[in-house]
């Protein structure tokens, strides 16, 4: 099989598997972050999620509420792109909860050449003025 042939299939199968608008753009929103990321761009990772001060991330060392407070934590814990490394978000599971909200499950690894790391995390998308953004992220 050719590689092309082989990548139309599996674009037309993942392409098929969302179930609706909202699921396809919460899986593109994480294309986007994972593309932003392995470009080194923490700002437009940060693109998926809700500029608010409500915005809660659980990570390591506790809650983090606030967007700008989400991001300066990431930008401390990566400030290069050694610390970066490539990004890889596995979808375990997209949960359709309402029409306002998703609930995502997966795991993320970083392949970076200080060592690698991974784990996994869950997502609450809520739609918000019309566009789907992260409100709270619990990552480990």
């Amino acid at each position: 099989m050719k590689p092309s042939f082989f990548l139309f299939i599996l674009f037309c199968v993942l392409k098929s598997s969302a179930q609706s608008k909202s699921e396809t753009a919460i899986r593109n929103i994480l294309q986007e972050q994972t593309a932003a990321w392995n470009r080194g761009d923490i700002d437009n990772f940060m693109n998926g999620y809700w500029e608010n001060d409500s915005l809660m991330f659980i990570g390591k060392s506790g809650v983090t509420y606030g967007w700008s407070n989400t991001l300066n934590n990431y930008k401390k814990g990566y400030p290069d792109t050694a610390a970066m490394g490539k990004l890889i978000f596995t979808l375990i599971q997209v949960k359709k909860l309402s029409k306002q909200y998703y609930h995502i499950t997966g795991n993320w690894f970083l392949k970076r050449s200080i060592g690698d790391v991974g784990g996994h995390y869950t997502l609450l998308f809520r739609k918000i003025n019309g566009r789907w953004v992260i409100v709270s992220d619990h990552s480990s």
